[in-house]
């Protein structure tokens, strides 16, 4: 397990499964006198381009995913007014329905808080430096960035 931690922001990669309402008392625990949290969990998807997932393959380079999440984390800050934030990426073989990645954020007032889990998010399908592999009944085949992902991401530059 890799984390990263500063006093409102924590980043973990993993190969373990995470328990929501272990993540969620940890951003309460962090975020003082915030009135929202908010929360999302991404889970592996059983069917992809290439037929039925029998599992994926994630790999990372440990250090520069950690240093791409922070920068996501304080581009997000710099937007809105946010207390604690939280991501952890899954590594290691996944199979379908699994959890993969969660995001979780505080802020005094839910439309920030909205508006900063869905951008970090957008960025880290974007910008993290995670490779997948999807294992299918038709072969292995590594996982490219999806051009709408891209156009996601995009809209937030405006």
């Amino acid at each position: 397990m890799n984390e990263i931690q500063n006093t409102k922001t924590v980043i973990t990669i993993q190969e373990q499964d995470f328990v929501l309402a272990e993540e969620y008392r940890r951003i309460i625990c962090n975020c003082e006198s915030d009135g929202a949290v908010v929360t999302f969990i991404g889970l592996v998807r059983e069917m992809s381009e290439h037929g039925n997932l029998r599992f994926m393959t994630l790999e990372h380079y440990p250090q520069m995913t950690e240093k791409s999440l922070m920068n996501i984390c304080e581009q997000a800050r710099k937007r809105w007014p946010l207390g604690a934030i939280t991501i952890i990426h899954r590594v290691g073989d996944l199979t379908p329905d699994e959890q993969i990645v969660f995001v979780g954020v505080s802020s005094k007032h839910r439309k920030a808080a909205f508006a900063a889990c869905e951008f970090i998010m957008d960025f880290l399908k974007v910008e993290a430096p995670f490779w997948k592999k999807e294992i299918t009944e038709s072969g292995e085949f590594w996982v490219k960035a999806k051009g709408s992902d891209q156009d996601k991401a995009f809209d937030w530059l405006d």
